[in-house]
């Protein structure tokens, strides 16, 4: 996995620096000034449970790095993409189970717990299910259907928080550093490992891509766009559809 991310700052030590870490998050931003600090402000307590939190920016031309430098364990900078800035959290992550959160996704209370029960029963990874918070009504159907679609392929989506052991990980060569569907790439490599285990526990994700193009838009595209991958078009292509 690349590994050329810099450090970019630390954050004050804590809990998670003085005690064993069990689980690393990682939180890829960019321009994430408006939410960053609630986002981990949220994850603070954690911290007190053996949790690392790293920030990895991608070349965010706002506060996002002032910002979050005194709210994480680290804050580094790789350069942009979600899958490019996850590898680099996770290669300086310390624990042996890592999560992968957005940085407009809430984890539930009794996370953790669940992650590790998850892990300790032999699933190798796994996700949660997601609830999108936004005004129109359809987000409620939309997360129902991507919770149901995961449960029955195997197949999750970054938005629901991936979990999974650095064995695992390593194994499946990490995020595919690819301009989309990394996510789905990842799942499928995980798939050679075990089954995901499919938390019924509710991740909390921001509809604001939904509201901005529009419900029904935003599903026919997801659609087409997942149809075109299967068929083999080049994640650069679907980059430029979905912008």
């Amino acid at each position: 996995m690349p590994s050329d991310a810099v450090a970019v700052a630390a954050g004050m030590p804590d809990a998670a620096m003085t005690h064993a870490v069990t689980l690393s998050i990682v939180v890829p931003a960019l321009d994430e000034a408006d939410g960053i600090v609630a986002h981990l402000d949220a994850l603070a307590p954690l911290r007190a449970q053996g949790v690392e939190v790293i920030v990895v920016d991608g070349g965010s031309a706002d506060a996002t790095v002032a910002l979050a430098t005194p709210c994480a364990d680290r804050v580094i900078a790789s350069p942009r993409g979600r899958g490019a800035q996850m590898n680099a959290g996770a290669a300086v992550a310390r624990a042996s189970r890592l999560l992968f959160l957005h940085a407009d996704t809430t984890l539930p209370p009794g996370a953790v717990a669940a992650v590790h029960a998850a892990l300790d029963s032999g699933h190798a990874w796994g996700r949660f299910d997601v609830r999108i918070i936004g005004r129109p009504w359809m987000l409620r159907v939309v997360a129902g259907a991507m919770n149901l679609r995961s449960r029955l392929t195997g197949i999750a989506t970054g938005d629901q928080a991936i979990f999974v052991t650095r064995a695992a990980f390593d194994a499946a060569g990490g995020w595919p550093e690819i301009a989309l569907m990394e996510d789905i790439a990842l799942s499928t490599a995980l798939r050679q490992a075990s089954r995901p285990a499919c938390l019924r526990l509710r991740v909390t994700t921001s509809g604001r891509r939904w509201e901005t193009r529009g419900v029904w838009r935003t599903i026919v595209l997801m659609w087409r766009l997942r149809f075109a991958w299967w068929r083999g078009v080049a994640p650069e292509v679907l980059a430029k559809r979905y912008r």
